[in-house]
């Protein structure tokens, strides 16, 4: 069911990618891919279904989220230089901590620690709150949380801790 549930989301980012930025279908699947990443962990885990799949499949549809929103909202926002170069360097060291797991573990490492997940839920966060808090503020705010989450993840690979 979990997993289900999961691929709901990647369901959600896919057809994100045919509706107007801002417009009530963006917004009632972007929640609805919001509520299904926060379900798809409870339900695994009250039903003893978590799993290495799963956990993949929930990095995947994360992924799905961020890089379709990454898309439709680029254009709308047009960030400043220095915000696409911190969020590159922010994917940069995601793709390294992929790669490093990989070497060091001989398998995909997901790392679903406490920064990560308050990264994920701030990056969520944003799309909705642009229209009350100034942008700049906003995304210094998240970027700074995510720069640590990711280095972070880095850590817990290097020392094998939660891999």
């Amino acid at each position: 069911m979990a997993n289900i549930i999961t691929i709901v989301r990647i369901l959600c980012s896919i057809a994100l990618l045919f509706c107007s930025v801002f417009s009530v279908e963006f917004y009632a699947l972007y929640i609805t891919a919001g509520i299904s990443d926060i379900l798809d962990g409870i339900i695994a885990r009250k039903t003893h279904s978590a799993g290495e799949f799963g956990a993949k499949l929930d990095t995947v549809a994360d992924m799905a989220l961020f890089s379709v929103c990454f898309i439709k909202l680029l254009p709308v926002w047009k960030p400043e230089i220095w915000v696409c170069i911190w969020v590159s360097v922010i994917a940069a060291i995601k793709v390294i901590n992929i790669v490093l797991g990989f070497v060091m573990y001989k398998k995909f490492v997901s790392i679903h620690s406490f920064m990560n997940k308050v990264a994920g839920a701030m990056l969520f966060v944003l799309p909705l709150a642009l229209k009350f808090i100034d942008r700049r503020y906003a995304v210094s705010v998240v970027c700074s949380v995510a720069t640590f989450a990711v280095v972070q993840e880095c850590y817990f690979i290097k020392t094998e801790k939660d891999v």
